[in-house]
């Protein structure tokens, strides 16, 4: 692990492979280590790093409400990309880390070569066309964003078993298509009473901060290459057509569907890597 000193921050990331650089973000409840078997076979090709999101895994800062908005958690990732040396980079992200990196391909278009997003629909989308079946299936949007601290205080009386029910319940996959090994380090993490209180802000800024600046953007388009990747048998799929909600805010977009729920890029690794390589290949 490597540790880059932000302003204000601390973001924990890792360096794998040769080639073009490629920024790949986690969602929640994970972290970065999410990427290690797609790592291993995009890292023949391109420079592989893996950050830890704002208050994530083991990256610490400011983690209050307004601080985890994406576009404080975008910054974060810019600044670490040039810190290392790229000014430009080819960038993926699933879940939470799919909202980052459409923030930051919105704030910073002259660095992204090309954005993949994972199996999400736009934040604003999703927030002002509620159906009460999205509402039912992603309740934590709204129970994570509870201002009282009571998400929190339930979550630490079993963290296991709440973060456990989340990557079970959006698609068809059981805990067992998860590595064992990465589950200890997702667990390791999301025991930490620090890290639920910072995935909560992530969910509070949401509503309170990126609902609106979202709202500013939504005439404007990422004129990058752009893939968006959806899991055939999750949640996002039957109650959206994820490819076409990306369609008036990507100009240059591509998509594909794989198997298995909103989690499969722990579930079918090996597809997801395969897919990436395809798209980010036909670039080179």
């Amino acid at each position: 692990m490597a540790l880059f000193e932000g302003v204000g921050v601390q973001v924990a990331y890792d360096v794998v492979g040769s080639g073009p650089p490629v920024l790949l973000l986690h969602g929640f409840p994970q972290c970065r280590a999410m990427w290690a078997p797609i790592v291993r076979v995009l890292a023949k090709h391109f420079t592989c790093i893996t950050a830890d999101l704002r208050g994530y895994g083991e990256s610490r800062g400011p983690v209050g409400p307004q601080a985890m908005s994406f576009r404080e958690m975008a910054s974060d990732q810019m600044a670490l990309m040039r810190h290392l040396g790229h000014e430009t980079f080819h960038l993926v992200g699933h879940d939470r880390g799919g909202r980052t990196a459409h923030r930051l391909a919105l704030d910073h278009p002259d660095a992204v070569r090309s954005l993949t997003v994972m199996d999400i629909v736009p934040t604003h989308l999703l927030l002002t066309d509620l159906r009460h079946d999205v509402a039912r299936a992603y309740y934590h949007w709204f129970f994570l964003a509870n201002p009282t601290g009571l998400p929190e205080h339930m979550i630490g009386l079993d963290p296991d078993t709440y973060y456990e029910s989340c990557l079970t319940g959006w698609g068809p996959d059981g805990l067992k298509a998860f590595d064992a090994d990465l589950l200890d380090i997702y667990r390791m993490h999301w025991r930490k009473p620090e890290v639920t209180h910072a995935m909560c802000n992530d969910y509070r800024a949401g509503i309170d901060v990126d609902i609106a600046l979202d709202a500013k953007d939504l005439d404007r388009r990422v004129d990058c290459p752009s893939l968006v990747v959806h899991g055939a048998d999750g949640l996002m799929d039957k109650s959206y057509d994820v490819a076409e909600s990306w369609a008036d805010r990507l100009s240059n977009m591509r998509a594909a569907a794989l198997p298995g729920g909103h989690f499969f890029p722990d579930t079918h690794p090996r597809e997801t890597a395969d897919a990436l390589l395809s798209f980010l290949t036909d670039l080179a």
